[in-house]
């Protein structure tokens, strides 16, 4: 179990915006890659902290819902839901903790190889990622 830090909603719909880009960067999100996300979320994101959204929902329920608002729009831009996670990480580099980090790496890794494995997009946005990662 991590460490319980103070998360915000921010946190999670940033996370949210990270994971749809990570699997819309082929072109299409596939229902695989949705069910991969939706199993790491309750196996693992919800033991990040004990933070409710105002329903009295986990808030890191909130990956799934920007997730899905995203797939539904389908006009978003991907770069620009990659870019907004960065600039939240960089303006918030104290909640990317070593294990967060790292689960961030495992939950886009695994939708990345969800649907026939990794693809040369997914790869490249996950070589960035990880470098961003990297540098705080």
């Amino acid at each position: 179990m991590m460490t319980k830090k103070k998360m915000t909603l921010k946190f999670y719909q940033n996370l949210g915006k990270l994971f749809y880009a990570i699997a819309a960067t082929d072109g299409t999100v596939k229902p695989i890659e949705i069910k991969k996300l939706k199993t790491f979320v309750k196996e693992n994101w919800l033991d990040v902290d004990d933070i409710e959204d105002v329903f009295g929902v986990d808030a890191a329920y909130q990956i799934e819902a920007v997730f899905d608002w995203l797939n539904y729009d389908k006009e978003i831009d991907i770069n620009a839901c990659y870019n907004d996670f960065v600039s939240y990480k960089n303006a918030q580099s104290h909640l990317f903790t070593e294990e967060v980090k790292k689960l961030i790496l495992k939950t886009g890794t695994a939708i990345a190889y969800a649907f026939s494995g990794i693809n040369k997009s997914e790869l490249i946005l996950m070589a960035k990622l990880n470098m961003e990662l990297k540098k705080s």
